[in-house]
């Protein structure tokens, strides 16, 4: 199994793919900056300009809000490569959703119910969700956590072009999040 994630690091990759500051017309975040919209900025004390958001408040929101707070930090303790792929989903699309997607996938991974019983999809790491993942891990070997990932960012996929039909303006976005957000 490879080392734990850096969070740091993770929150570096995050902040150089989501750039500076941003104000695209088609996104409705509206202003952001390091990947962080305007509403969370003010949501933890920002009152200044988004254009002057500091990078070290984008970090501490990124290391609370997209990894302690979800669990991701206990993901990563089973499953490092899947956790920072958890990570970058729920700052594109929210903690929930990444949890979502994995907790469908372990879902449809154990073999009706054969290497570990249905869990809830209630979009929240607890000891069921971790448990099942390690039982997966375990039944699966080495290759386990590379099928997960694939299962988990193909759930990511799908989403984004859902995203792209039901609103044709993120037709603007869609390219960009297929080529740097699925790997």
């Amino acid at each position: 199994m490879q080392d734990t994630p850096d969070v740091h690091d993770l929150i570096d990759k995050i902040i150089i793919l989501e750039g500076g500051f941003t104000d695209h017309p088609a996104d409705r975040g509206g202003p952001t900056r390091w990947g962080i919209t305007e509403a969370v900025a003010r949501s933890h004390g920002y009152e200044g300009e988004m254009r002057n958001f500091p990078r070290e408040q984008a970090a501490a929101i990124y290391k609370q809000n997209y990894w302690m707070r979800p669990g991701f930090d206990r993901v990563a303790q089973l499953a490092p490569s899947l956790a920072a792929d958890l990570f970058d989903t729920a700052v594109n699309m929210g903690s929930g959703t990444a949890t979502l997607f994995l907790q469908r996938a372990l879902n449809a991974l154990n073999r009706n119910g054969r290497d570990y019983n249905d869990i809830a999809v209630d979009r929240k790491i607890g000891p069921r969700t971790l448990a099942a993942l390690d039982a997966f891990l375990r039944r699966r070997g080495a290759k386990g956590e590379d099928v997960l990932l694939k299962a988990v960012e193909a759930l990511q996929g799908a989403r984004y072009i859902e995203l792209a039909e039901r609103r044709s303006a993120n037709e603007a976005f869609l390219f960009g999040w297929l080529n740097k957000r699925i790997a």
